[in-house]
């Protein structure tokens, strides 16, 4: 059996094991505490197994921590981020507990993520293909995108996205009478036809 020949405390606050005279892994501290090691223990292969899972489990909770510090993130981008240190069990196993933590609202982040994206001038599909990428589900991308339509009398957002591109972007080329080529870059934007046809058209005084 393995033993514990050195135990050293990090920077970081987590405690260094070392099996054999070798680094084997770390410990948060109250997994350390709760284990009650001391240098000099034999440790069985499923001890020292289950005590590289525990250490697994609390750096993926840790790192996922630290990435919903930076911003929020949806529960599917976040798994896939820890899935790229964790293997998929302790990255899911991680996402559940901050799900638990309250951390994590699919529908709430794909509200503000759509309304800033509309903001940004992105067209509907933009937005969906957005929302996709970062793991919201097509039902709750949809409902999210839902609410910021407009209300009886208001203007499409999809539409006053595409007039503000064209006025910010492509004034000149319509004034050149490249309509074509303006029309193109919209579709590729996302834009539906309709919407195109109304935003490279003159704006009615009226409206």
């Amino acid at each position: 059996m393995p033993r514990l020949t050195r135990i050293t405390e990090t920077k970081r606050g987590r405690y260094a094991l070392f099996l054999d005279d070798e680094f084997a892994f770390s410990l948060d501290e109250d997994t350390f505490a709760a284990a009650g090691l001391h240098a000099g223990d034999e440790l069985t292969e499923p001890a020292v197994a289950e005590l590289r899972r525990k250490s697994d489990a609390r750096r993926a909770l840790d790192k996922a921590m630290d990435l919903l510090a930076l911003r929020d993130h949806a529960a599917g981008e976040l798994y896939e981020k820890l899935c790229r240190r964790f293997d998929p069990h302790t990255a899911a196993a991680a996402v559940a507990r901050v799900g638990e933590l309250g951390l994590l609202n699919d529908a709430g982040f794909a509200r503000r993520r759509a309304a800033e994206l509309l903001r940004k001038r992105k067209s509907r599909r933009e937005i969906l293909q957005d929302l996709a990428a970062k793991g919201i589900d097509r039902e709750t991308a949809a409902d999210a995108l839902a609410a910021l339509m407009p209300a009886d009398g208001e203007e499409d957002p999809d539409l006053a996205s595409a007039r503000a591109l064209v006025e910010r972007q492509y004034a000149r080329k319509l004034a050149e009478g490249k309509t074509q080529q303006v029309m193109a870059a919209l579709a590729r934007r996302g834009f539906s036809h309709a919407v195109i046809r109304a935003a490279v058209q003159p704006r009615d005084p009226e409206e």
